[in-house]
């Protein structure tokens, strides 16, 4: 590892993490998403469409939104990776590009293979898996997008994408950095959480916009697990969920990272248990730097003083860190 990359995420300090008064516990942090979300500020910067190729043979293709800072400077681009049932419009990665685009940095939300605005132009789908699509996306780049680098943000279930994809490639990915966000690195221990009494009614939303994103195919689905043993796994080739789930986890692979990565996850998230990331040895790449605050819930991290999710300041100090380091 280069001493430049090293010391990078050694410079990374945040303060901690202190949740809001009324919205302290995981279910409270989780909730407020939807309660009382985050305001986006975008319109102050027109997106652009991006079209890109699926390298698999299969016809697909990505689309995406593009937005550009007003004045801007030598910053790398941020790619935005949404989550489960999520899209270019999902609030978390508007929020973080409003945060990001008043900052400087340019900003590209990715709509993963199917989701959102991408519906009808692909004939397969997205899942936890399908590394090869940001693959594709960040080879295709145009080159004066990226000639001030790239650096991936994933949220959820596009955090374990971005993961596989940085495990993968190793030392040849091209990215300046990455970031995720809630991440079920272990699929088969999230998919036992998520679909256990307690969290009945995170289910029924999660299940429901995975029928809409599927239609017909899916309508008398009633499990995240029976969507994924009759859907995702024969599509993507898996004999069932649970195969699935063992190919496409990232935790058994991130020792192969070698791109700064700040993996933040919060104990108490009530959909991804905390013990999927007490099984990594985070010390033995230093690549990697886990930021486990003992509060946030799923994607929240409201906390007190702060104008946006705690993770976009550390996102901002991050970038800030690769920025220098960069030029």
């Amino acid at each position: 590892m280069a001493d430049g990359e090293l010391r990078i995420l050694q410079k990374i300090e945040l303060p901690p993490f202190r949740p809001l008064r009324l919205w302290r516990g995981g279910d409270l942090q989780t909730l407020r998403n939807w309660l009382r979300p985050p305001k986006d500020t975008l319109d102050q910067w027109p997106g652009e469409g991006h079209i890109f190729n699926c390298h698999d043979g299969s016809g697909d293709r990505l689309i995406a939104k593009l937005h550009r800072p007003g004045h801007p400077g030598r910053r790398p681009l941020v790619l935005l990776i949404h989550g489960l049932s999520g899209s270019e419009d999902s609030y978390y990665c508007r929020v973080t590009a409003g945060h990001l685009l008043a900052a400087g940095y340019p900003v590209m939300r990715l709509n993963l293979r199917g989701a959102g605005p991408g519906r009808d132009f692909a004939k397969t789908t997205y899942h936890a898996g399908r590394s090869e699509d940001i693959a594709s996306v960040i080879l295709d780049l145009d080159v004066k997008l990226k000639r001030h680098g790239v650096v991936a943000i994933g949220y959820s279930l596009g955090g374990n994408v971005l993961l596989k994809y940085l495990s993968e490639i190793g030392a040849n990915a091209d990215l300046l950095g990455a970031v995720t966000i809630s991440a079920p690195i272990d699929l088969r221990a999230t998919a036992h959480c998520i679909t256990s009494k307690r969290n009945r009614l995170y289910h029924a939303h999660l299940i429901d916009g995975m029928r809409q994103e599927r239609g017909h195919d899916a309508k008398d689905i009633r499990t995240i697990t029976e969507f994924d043993n009759r859907i995702v796994a024969p599509e993507a080739g898996y004999r069932d969920a649970q195969e699935y789930y063992a190919d496409c986890s990232a935790a058994p692979r991130l020792g192969s990272i070698r791109v700064p990565t700040l993996v933040i996850h919060a104990s108490d998230d009530p959909w991804i248990p905390v013990t999927c990331y007490g099984q990594v040895r985070w010390d033995d790449n230093p690549y990697l730097q886990l930021k486990l605050p003992v509060s946030g819930g799923h994607v929240g991290f409201h906390g007190i003083g702060l104008d946006r999710p705690w993770y976009d300041m550390a996102i901002l100090r991050f970038l800030d860190v690769l920025r220098h380091k960069a030029h």
